[in-house]
């Protein structure tokens, strides 16, 4: 990390932006943010993943680990194109909703996305639309096909996780898949449009920010979604039986925060056919990621050097046990194939060994320090910034699995209270926000960074996500009234004080 400069930015997933749609999309708004941003002199604007969510809404539980997002296309890109029009998009959900309502957003989104697709299906092959659709098939048909199939066969099955469907579908043999993708082509042409459009909007967006000096920062989980099309597609690279069903999944140990450890259920990875086959599908998935972002997060690191493996069917994640993961070799095949100086984040959060933190020092990642996790008590330790060892790190606020800082501090005994004013210097309990903003910004870390909802004062209404919580994650929305122009004015003078806006 030693190559960038001290900077500083915000937490935001384009989903909780403004928008007349009932969610944040990759629209106008999303152009104002990065305007926001440069007023408030910030270089930086970190997202969670870009990918095309399944069951729970998660960004972290996707269909497929390239494909991006279709909720956050813009309709009013559509109607640029010509592909959709005014009255058709009347009955959209409530637009200034403070949350995102997936229920009623995603049917709504999808059946505007229909009529676009099929007006798009009906223009001449000449169409410089098409000319362009067929170039962006042809360069990402590596992902893009199994994608698009795997969707269509969904769609086939009334939904169903593909470990529910019949055999012809579930494991397809060279001859039947390539039938299928005969028999589905239309529909698995509306996905593949879906992708086109979606990076369309997004490389021009990231395009804009990065014309005004903004980096953005991604985000892939190590694991992936067992009903997505990388494990559907690629069975050989995860461990599984011979019928489908993983054999172990992934988790977290039993905890301080949990009795009985956290059971996330993603399917582990058959490491062996990695290395044999040279870490091909790693390096097609991380090369991706550095196409279409500037530095990447990979959340749960420590699952490079061990992963907590659950043996499937166990209802917690009590019985488990470490299994070694190959990540010197991983990261040195990575290395091999997209340079030495890979810009990413490692999130090292939690219990973290030796071994984890010589795997993240030898390859140069930055790790992470969280100011919430650093007054949970009046004791000294890692996550205050005057015991920061280094500047290869990031330091925040809090993150997208937090409480925002004003409700992490409602929450804090007297005594840990006292200390978060007396170490910040703040004295109204609303704006203690800013003073862990202006400790992240102070700190040695090369990087600050903290959520949008701590620069607009947000309490419980504005937490993004509970982990352990089923339900109700994701949505929170801030409405384009709460960007104030004195926000940025004050950030840029702190961003300024403390070194990091050139």
């Amino acid at each position: 990390m030693k190559q960038y400069r001290r900077q500083a930015g915000v937490l935001l997933h384009p989903t909780s932006l403004p928008s007349p749609y009932g969610i944040g999309d990759l629209g106008h708004t999303a152009y104002h943010f990065v305007d926001f941003l440069e007023a408030a002199g910030q270089k930086l604007w970190q997202i969670l993943p870009l990918t095309h969510t399944g069951f729970g809404d998660s960004p972290y539980q996707s269909f497929s680990a390239f494909a991006g997002q279709p909720l956050l296309i813009s309709p009013d890109h559509l109607k640029e194109l010509g592909l959709l029009f005014d009255h058709e998009l009347k009955d959209a959900p409530a637009g200034d909703s403070a949350q995102v309502d997936y229920g009623t957003v995603i049917p709504w989104k999808h059946s505007i996305f229909r009529l676009a697709y099929n007006r798009f299906y009906e223009r001449d092959g000449g169409d410089p639309l098409k000319q362009d659709f067929a170039r962006f098939c042809q360069e990402e048909a590596f992902w893009l096909e199994d994608y698009a199939l795997f969707l269509a066969c969904k769609d086939a099955n009334d939904g169903r996780s593909w470990l529910d469907w019949p055999d012809m579908y579930r494991s397809p043999s060279p001859e039947y898949k390539e039938e299928l993708k005969q028999l589905l082509q239309k529909e698995a042409g509306y996905y593949k449009f879906l992708q086109f459009i979606f990076f369309t909007e997004w490389g021009r967006l990231k395009a804009y920010a990065n014309e005004k000096g903004i980096q953005i920062i991604g985000d892939i989980p190590i694991f992936v979604s067992m009903d997505s099309a990388d494990v559907w597609a690629n069975k050989e690279l995860f461990h599984l039986d011979e019928k489908g069903y993983p054999l172990s999944v992934a988790g977290v140990p039993p905890d301080y925060f949990s009795a009985t450890g956290q059971l996330w259920g993603n399917p582990l990875y058959a490491w062996d056919a990695h290395k044999n086959s040279d870490f091909s599908w790693w390096i097609s998935r991380i090369r991706t990621q550095l196409k279409n972002l500037d530095i990447l997060r990979i959340d749960h690191f420590r699952g490079f050097d061990a992963c907590w493996s659950i043996p499937y069917g166990e209802p917690t994640a009590v019985n488990g046990h470490w299994a070694k993961v190959p990540g010197w070799d991983l990261f040195d095949a990575i290395s091999q194939a997209l340079g030495d100086d890979l810009p990413i984040i490692a999130e090292d959060l939690g219990i973290i060994t030796d071994e984890v933190n010589a795997l993240r020092e030898h390859f140069g990642f930055p790790g992470m320090k969280v100011l919430q996790f650093a007054f949970d008590s009046t004791d000294e330790n890692a996550y205050l910034p005057h015991r920061f060892e280094s500047p290869v790190c990031v330091c925040y606020t809090g993150t997208h699995d937090n409480a925002t800082t004003l409700s992490w501090y409602k929450t804090l005994p007297e005594h840990c209270r006292k200390k978060v004013c007396a170490y910040t210097g703040t004295t109204d309990e609303k704006k203690i926000g800013y003073g862990l903003i202006k400790a992240a910004l102070s700190s040695i870390a090369t990087y600050a960074i903290y959520p949008l909802q701590d620069l607009l004062f947000c309490g419980d209404e504005g937490r993004m996500n509970t982990p352990g919580k089923a339900t109700g994650n994701w949505s929170w929305r801030f409405r384009a009234q709460d960007l104030k122009p004195e926000y940025a004015d004050t950030l840029r003078e702190l961003t300024l004080l403390y070194g990091r806006f050139d």
